[in-house]
This record gives C-alpha cells, sequence and structure tokens, in this order.
C-alpha cells in the first residue's frame, strides 16, 4: 500500500506537524548557502578565494552522495523528530565555529559536518515525514507547502539577514566582515532553539508502527534495495529531480553573475536576490495545489521547459539592459524553479512504495537526483577558469538549461508510465 497519512491523525494535527517541518527546514539550510546572499562577502571575510569557497561545497556534495542511501535506510528506523532535532543542533554548533571565520582548514572541517547533519540525519527523515502526513490526493500541496513554508521562512530570515547587513555596513560603518559575523549570529541561533522545539513538539504516535515495521524487515536490505531499483519510475523520478535540482543550482551563481557583469552594488543585488527568494513562497505551493488538480507530471515537465527557457533568457540579456529586466529575468527563473523544486518530490507517490520502505527509496532517488552538489560546483569553477567573464557563465547556464529539458521530457514519459497503471489511493 502506497497510502502516506496516519489514520490516527486529523487534518488539523497533519497540518500543524507540517508546519514544524516547514520551519526546520527552512531554518537548517540558509547558513550553509549563505553564498547565495554574500558570496564576495565571504571570500573577502574569510580570505579564500572563489575556487576554496567551491570545493568546501564539493566537500558537502560528496557527504551528501556518500549518506543519501544510509539516510534513507536509518529514515525507516528512528524517529524524525529525534533525526531533526539532533541535525539543527549540530548545524548550529558549527555555526558558532563557522562566525570565527576560520582558516580554509578549519572551513573544510565545518562544511563536511554540515554534509552529515543536513544529508545523513536531516534529508531523508525530512521527506519521508511529509510523504507520510499527506493522503494519496494532496501529495502535491504538501510537498507544496513544505517548499514554499520553508521558502518563506528563508525570506524572511534572508530579509532580516540583507537589511541588518545593509544598517550596519552604511549607517554604523561597520566592516562586511563585522556585518557577516552578526548575519551568521542570526541563523545560528534560530537554529539552537528550534533543536529542543521540535523534539518536544513533534510527538511520536504514529512513528512507532512505522519503525516497527521497519525492523522487522531489516535482514532484507539487499531484497528491498533490488525492488527499489527495478522500478521504472524511481528512475524517471530521479531524473526529473536531478534536471530540476540544476536548474535551482544555477540560481546561487546569480548574485555573483549580477555583481561581476551589471555593475550592481552588492547591498542591490543581495536585494535582488532575496525578492528571488520571496518566489519561493509562492511558486511552489501554488504548483503543488495546481498538480493535485491537474496532471502532476505533465505540470512539472512545463514548468521544467519554462525555467530552461528562463535561464537561457538571461544567457542572451546584454549586459547594458537596465535593472527592470534583470530584475524580471531573475524573478522568472526564481518561480518556476522554486515550482519545480515545490512539486517534483510529490511524484515519489507515482512509484506506489509502502513506508516500509519509503526511506530507502528516497535515499536511492537522493543519490542520483543530488549528485550535482558534487559536479556542478567543480564544473562552474573550471568554466569561469578557461573562460573567464560572460562566456564562462552563459556555458555552465546553456548546459543545465539544455538538462531542464530533458528533465520536461522525463517528467511526461513518468506521466504516460502511470497513466497505464491504477495507483491505489
Amino acid at each position: 500500500m502506497s497510502g502516506s497519512a496516519s489514520p490516527e491523525l486529523s487534518t488539523v494535527e497533519r497540518y500543524l506537524r507540517l508546519a514544524v517541518l516547514v520551519v526546520a527546514a527552512g531554518a537548517i539550510y540558509p547558513l550553509i548557502y549563505l553564498r547565495q546572499n554574500f558570496e564576495l562577502t565571504i571570500l573577502e571575510s574569510f580570505a579564500i578565494t572563489a575556487g576554496q569557497l567551491s570545493r568546501c561545497y564539493a566537500i558537502l556534495g560528496v557527504l551528501f552522495m556518500l549518506t543519501y542511501v544510509p539516510s534513507g535506510w536509518l529514515a525507516d528506523r528512528v524517529a524524525p523528530r529525534l533525526l531533526m532535532s539532533f541535525s539543527l543542533a549540530l548545524a548550529g554548533i558549527l555555526g558558532v565555529w563557522f562566525s570565527t571565520m576560520p582558516s580554509f582548514g578549519s572551513l573544510q572541517i565545518i562544511f563536511a559536518g554540515w554534509g552529515l547533519a543536513t544529508g545523513l540525519t536531516f534529508w531523508a527523515a525530512l521527506i519521508k515525514a511529509t510523504a507520510m502526513l499527506a493522503q494519496r490526493d494532496e501529495q502535491g500541496r504538501f510537498f507544496g507547502i513544505l517548499e514554499g513554508g520553508r521558502g518563506l521562512v528563508e525570506a524572511i530570515l534572508a530579509s532580516i539577514a540583507v537589511a541588518l547587513f545593509g544598517y550596519w555596513t552604511t549607517s554604523r560603518g561597520s566592516s562586511p566582515s563585522a556585518a557577516l559575523y552578526g548575519v551568521i549570529w542570526l541563523y545560528v541561533s534560530v537554529m539552537l532553539i528550534l533543536a529542543p522545539l521540535v523534539f518536544f513538539v513533534v510527538k511520536p504516535n504514529e512513528e512507532d508502527n512505522v519503525l516497527e515495521q521497519a525492523n522487522e524487515s531489516a535482514a532484507s536490505f539487499v531484497a528491498d534495495l533490488k525492488m527499489v531499483l527495478g522500478k521504472t519510475e524511481v528512475w524517471l523520478v530521479a531524473i526529473c529531480i536531478l534536471t530540476g535540482y540544476q536548474l535551482f543550482w544555477a540560481t546561487y551563481s546569480l548574485s555573483g553573475y549580477m555583481q561581476t557583469h551589471y555593475g550592481l552594488t552588492a547591498v542591490a543585488v543581495g536585494w535582488i536576490t532575496v525578492a528571488k527568494l520571496w518566489m519561493r513562497a509562492v511558486g511552489p505551493a501554488v504548483a503543488g495545489f495546481a498538480g493535485d488538480f491537474l496532471n502532476l507530471e505533465g505540470l512539472l515537465g512545463v514548468l521544467l521547459l519554462l525555467a530552461s527557457i528562463a535561464l537561457m533568457a538571461l544567457v542572451f540579456l546584454p549586459a547594458t539592459a537596465g535593472t527592470a529586466a534583470l530584475l524580471a529575468i531573475v524573478l522568472a527563473i526564481g518561480v518556476l524553479t522554486y515550482a519545480v523544486k515545490g512539486i517534483y518530490w510529490a511524484t515519489l507517490a507515482s512509484c506506489n512504495i509502502s513506508n516500509r520502505v519509503k526511506g530507502l527509496a528516497i535515499g536511492v532517488i537522493s543519490l542520483l537526483a543530488y549528485s550535482p552538489d558534487v559536479y556542478l560546483p567543480l564544473l562552474n569553477e573550471a568554466l569561469r577558469g578557461r573562460y573567464p567573464g560572460k562566456l564562462g557563465y552563459g556555458i555552465y547556464f546553456s548546459l543545465i538549461a539544455i538538462m531542464g529539458v530533458l528533465g520536461a521530457l522525463a517528467a511526461w514519459r513518468l506521466g504516460r508510465h502511470v497513466a497505464g497503471k491504477k495507483i491505489p489511493a
């Protein structure tokens, strides 16, 4: 049976738990990906090069790759509240170390720790908990609310961070490094407050039954893995998420691209990227509800295609273009990529996988789908080194856009595949 929601929980209880998942997910990642808003300031404050920062993210990506399947196995056996609380606490403690702006060697250790905190003990638990809370016909909206909601949390935090950064550097005359220190502590404080809150608020009512089922099947891990890998739908879902995630990864380079090639200040770029983050609060939720009433896979294909077109539009936008045109394209990229992220995990329901091994399936899919964490930072660095300036960025964005089109084809193929089967409610 692929049904997800526990019969013991009312609709209100399910949405309350979803809200807790939203806040936790929205608080744990922004500090790790702080380069999205403050890349150049990080390079100056930590006295590192763009290549060194990219290598830190490559370390993060390698650890993600190594822990995705174990993470799924763990999510089938340990209560999500325990895993997520531990992750928030560890990420926050590492953030305290990060705030001291240590050496490059220490920075690599911090990113390795963040990889374990958000990869091994957090990700699969978050996705499985969301999938189990939603009914079969609610998968789109629950994942849309998760992505949109955590995007809203991130946008609020980023707005506060950029406002504080601007205030400290312009009104108070603080150095960029001092302002960055305050921004880091903003994120650290939120994570350390949430860690015990998640532990005590998320009650384990429905977890015991699921964990008991998982423990009974521990000896059949290899058989379960073969079953998961033998499903065509699993591979198609993985391709959809892989290409959609690559489009999302492209947004991490937008701030540096705008500041370098359009002559915008760090504060101006920060506000544009914050405006893009606000699109994350809109795109996923709208796409999620639409996906529950329309053809989910077909909608995902259309969104992947449109996001690819928007990214290519940025490549061909001349440097003389006004800020309004640049803002419009960046916001379009934001809303489309976030809409894709909002519903691509909802296609997990199309795989018809039981709750007993759902975590394992999530781990297997994630292993392929999030491989861009490993190779995209290195590809970006190599292209910008070999083709400095706009050309390097253009090639990078173009390759990602082409893969987005392939993802659209995979989504439509998944829709046709699912249409030929009857998925139980």
